[in-house]
């Protein structure tokens, strides 16, 4: 199996630092808004290069964080009059719904950062003890010049960053022994969350959070770190200063990164006003569509979204879950159970599409040639079974085709459509819960529909729905 690695620049050999196993670290988003499509990215490709790792036998332990504490979220509390912690909890919660809704499993472990601050200011104390860090006035900064292999994964020079680069550079430039010292504590301001320390009364700075929870749930060295090409620098390149001078010893060995996700062929962002959260998505799709056009491209080529593209990434799945229910359609209605001679040698072949799926999967992700080694056996299904075959045959068939679809995360079993009468017995049931303001139960309906395809709309007239 190879991996391009960013720090080498070039794909490498996966050696596991332990035999069976891989300890993966993926960047987890920061929890102040619904999810957008850009986040849900890296959330479906590592999610997918986790389903490998599992279906060749490895156990994977997959840590993701949740960045629960940041200006943006500090920003949106103090803009509705709530705190940090409310915001967070809830966003969290909508995330997990949309990774649900995306067939992302859940990590080994979702670290929050408040719950880890103690663990960062002993990394950060050791990081004063030896040298690397530094106090001014409650702030500790990192010297990056202190650390001789700085800008090894970004390959970027520390003299050419002086020169220009400010997403380094932060407030208190005065202080700082160098402009491209960075921050790992800063004292509180008015109105904000803070932790004591030893420093000031304050909170970690992004970086070190990573650092901090990468190490307690995985170890001082890991297999993977993971994430968007935006965190290449400075965020990942950090870490592995941080981490390297504290621990004295190689932080990760492969590091993969995804490429962006255009919109209409531009970058994504609010003011061009192309900006979609997973949950808008989702009114219009079914996020297994959503999935699967993610895994369409290979994950370190830029992806463009557009409505045409979903609209042939839904035809493409819908081709597989119309083959499978014909399968199913067909073992339910098999004439004969046992398998004849001619279909024990017409499955040996299915073999070849295995083998092509694996080697797809085997040069760095490639899922898009995986889904069409997918597309080649559901082909081969199509023109091999039928009313005549047996009940052995297409239920092999049917096993298959769903097995190499669940290594993508790619659900292609038809889902039951419900009756109107359901959907109508279903809304009633919601507007009763609203009126005793049980909306908990009011918003699991609505979230049980919308997993369905359906989608309601709170009008003046009442409740109006509509399949996806």
């Amino acid at each position: 199996m190879k991996l391009y690695n960013t720090m080498s620049k070039q794909k490498e050999e996966f050696v596991p630092l332990e035999e069976g196993k891989v300890k993966m670290y993926v960047c987890g988003p920061t929890v102040y808004n619904f999810i957008h499509i850009g986040n849900a990215r890296p959330m479906i490709v590592f999610d997918t290069v986790r389903r490998y790792f599992e279906y060749k036998g490895f156990d994977v332990n997959f840590v993701s964080n949740f960045t629960d504490v940041d200006d943006k979220i500090i920003k949106k509390a103090n803009e509705e009059g709530v705190t940090a912690e409310e915001i967070s909890k809830r966003y969290i919660a909508e995330c997990k719904k949309d990774m649900d809704g995306m067939n992302v499993k859940p990590a080994t472990k979702n670290p929050l950062a408040t719950e880890e601050i103690g663990g960062m200011i002993e990394m950060i104390q050791s990081l004063i003890d030896k040298g690397y860090a530094y106090e001014k006035n409650g702030t500790v900064y990192y010297r990056t010049r202190q650390f001789k292999e700085y800008g090894k994964l970004s390959h970027k020079n520390l003299d050419d960053l002086r020169s220009g680069n400010r997403s380094l550079l932060v407030s208190g430039e005065d202080e700082k022994e160098d402009p491209l010292d960075f921050v790992l504590w800063k004292p509180k301001k008015e109105g904000e969350p803070a932790w004591e320390s030893p420093w000031s009364e304050g909170r970690p700075g992004w970086h070190i959070e990573c650092s901090e929870m990468s190490k307690k749930y995985l170890g001082e060295q890991i297999d993977i770190h993971a994430g968007g090409e935006d965190l290449v620098f400075p965020h990942h390149e950090n870490e592995i200063a941080q981490s390297e001078a504290a621990n004295g010893k190689e932080f990760a060995k492969y590091w993969l990164h995804n490429a962006f996700l255009n919109i209409d062929n531009r970058k994504m962002s609010k003011s061009l006003g192309n900006f979609f959260t997973v949950r808008e998505i989702s009114e219009k799709y079914d996020l297994q569509v959503l999935r699967f056009f993610m895994l369409s491209a290979h994950y370190r080529s830029p992806l463009n979204f557009s409505s045409d593209l979903m609209e042939a990434a839904k035809s493409g799945l819908d081709r597989i879950i119309t083959a499978t229910d014909n399968l199913k359609f067909l073992a339910d209605n098999a004439k004969t159970e046992t398998l004849t001679d001619i279909e024990d040698d017409a499955l040996t072949k299915t073999q070849n599409y295995v083998a092509a799926f694996e080697k797809a999967m085997d040069d760095d992700f490639n899922t898009a040639d995986a889904i069409a080694a997918i597309f080649d056996l559901v082909k081969y299904a199509n023109t091999t079974a039928n009313g005549d075959s047996s009940k052995a045959y297409v239920s092999a068939l049917y096993e298959l085709i769903v097995k190499l679809a669940d290594v993508l995360g790619v659900v292609v079993e038809k889902k039951e459509e419900l009756l109107d009468a359901d959907i109508e017995a279903l809304i009633q049931e919601r507007q009763a819960a609203r009126k005793e303001r049980n909306f908990g139960r009011a918003d699991e309906i609505r979230d049980e529909l919308l997993a369905k395809g359906i989608i309601l709309e709170d009008t003046r007239e009442g409740v109006k729905w509509k399949r996806a």
